[in-house]
């Protein structure tokens, strides 16, 4: 099982226009072969702030992912929104305490 945590910090006016893109293509992005689940997540200080957190598989199916077509779509229409250099990370769970 593999954790993707990608942190994005938007502009403040591209809030929205992220939002409703998160909005449009979450269901496409849940549906991806391997993925158990997907969350959006807002900073609580920095409101423009968001990470999605979301749970694969395998590596294979999270680069599976990143080459199809819905990520083709969904990544560069996100970078123009940025305001600084996303962060990303992969990990596994190491102990679930609950």
């Amino acid at each position: 099982m593999i954790i993707r945590i990608v942190k994005m910090t938007f502009k403040p006016e591209s809030v929205k226009d992220f939002q409703a893109l998160f909005e449009k293509y979450k269901s496409e992005i849940a549906d991806q072969p391997g993925c158990s689940k997907l969350s959006l997540l807002r900073d609580i200080t920095n409101t423009n702030i968001f990470m999605t957190y979301s749970w694969w598989d395998s590596q294979e199916d999270l680069n599976n992912y990143r080459h199809s077509g819905t990520f083709g779509v969904v990544w560069p229409a996100t970078k123009t929104l940025f305001s600084e250099k996303p962060e990303a990370w992969s990990a596994e769970e190491v102990v679930k305490v609950k």
